[in-house]
């Protein structure tokens, strides 16, 4: 299934799935996860299915796209067509419709777009901010905006050069260039229903999107949390983390302010349906999933 919609505080949300697979061993994505925590661990986490028969984590690759009734706002922009992404084969020059398709199924083309928020600059959350047309990348919405944190891009336009497949360079600089971005401080309020929240340490000024007046009816975490495994155990943080000290005292805090709340939690990556409520789980935390 490449879409699912559900409704919250009078906003219409629309996920957008372009993959959902076991991607990475949970033991190499998770260094500090021993084999008796995933032994211990392997029924709960099949359950969902957020753990593949080869002990490989599976993730959702998605965009959550939000109609506020004035806006349509698209939250990460996945993988996307045609880039090299050589050390990820399903992904490297990768030509498919299911985005694509799945903005159709839900009644969007992309001119209809208004704002595409990327909550960090990694590779699977950038990749459809542009297309290939003609032999140059551009956006793929061209009449959205699109809202960079500015500590977020400025660390990245500076390692840009350092990076074995730069992602910057063909989903990023040419927003840029092309004058569609907005750069913001991590706590922007794009509307009075939709406003920024700083996460930082998976990235360097890393933020979520809260929903709702208030930020009480929902909050799109981005990638502060990757798999249930780090609701039940806070403090594995992910190998990719820019700062593994600041990403466990981030994914605690947003746990703790969330657990046992009205507001509903949309994971980037958690497995299909990806969102539901954060509830107490004996030392830890466990997502109590809601929809399809």
């Amino acid at each position: 299934m490449a879409t699912t919609t559900f409704n919250i505080g009078g906003m219409t949300v629309h996920r957008i799935i372009e993959m959902e697979c076991g991607l990475t061993p949970a033991l190499e994505f998770l260094p500090k996860l021993t084999p008796q925590m995933l032994d211990e661990s392997r029924d709960w986490l099949r359950a969902p299915r957020a753990l593949d028969e080869a002990d490989r984590l599976v993730l959702c690759f998605q965009s959550y796209v939000v109609r506020t009734g004035r806006h349509v706002v698209l939250v990460d922009s996945c993988i996307g067509n045609d880039k090299d992404r050589p050390t990820r084969p399903m992904w490297h020059r990768k030509k498919d419709t299911v985005f694509m398709q799945g903005l159709a199924d839900v009644g969007l083309t992309v001119n209809d777009v208004d704002f595409v928020l990327c909550t960090h600059l990694h590779v699977d959350h950038v990749g459809w901010n542009t297309r290939l047309e003609n032999g140059r990348w551009v956006p793929t919405f061209p009449n959205a905006r699109y809202v960079f944190s500015k500590k977020e891009l400025d660390y990245w336009l500076a390692e840009n050069d350092k990076a074995t497949v730069p992602p910057i360079a063909d989903s990023v600089i040419p927003i840029v260039e092309a004058k569609r971005c907005d750069l913001v401080t991590s706590d922007h309020a794009l509307s009075d229903v939709m406003t920024l929240i700083p996460t930082p340490g998976h990235t360097i000024d890393h933020y979520a999107v809260t929903l709702g007046k208030g930020g009480r009816d929902a909050v799109i975490t981005g990638d502060l949390i990757h798999s249930p495994l780090q609701a039940k155990w806070p403090d594995l943080a992910a190998w990719i983390d820019y700062d593994p000290v600041q990403s466990t005292a981030t994914r605690r805090k947003f746990l703790e302010t969330y657990c046992d709340t009205d507001t509903q939690c949309c994971f980037a990556h958690f497995p299909s349906p990806s969102r539901g409520y954060v509830k107490r789980w004996g030392d830890g935390f466990r997502c109590d999933y809601v929809g399809g």
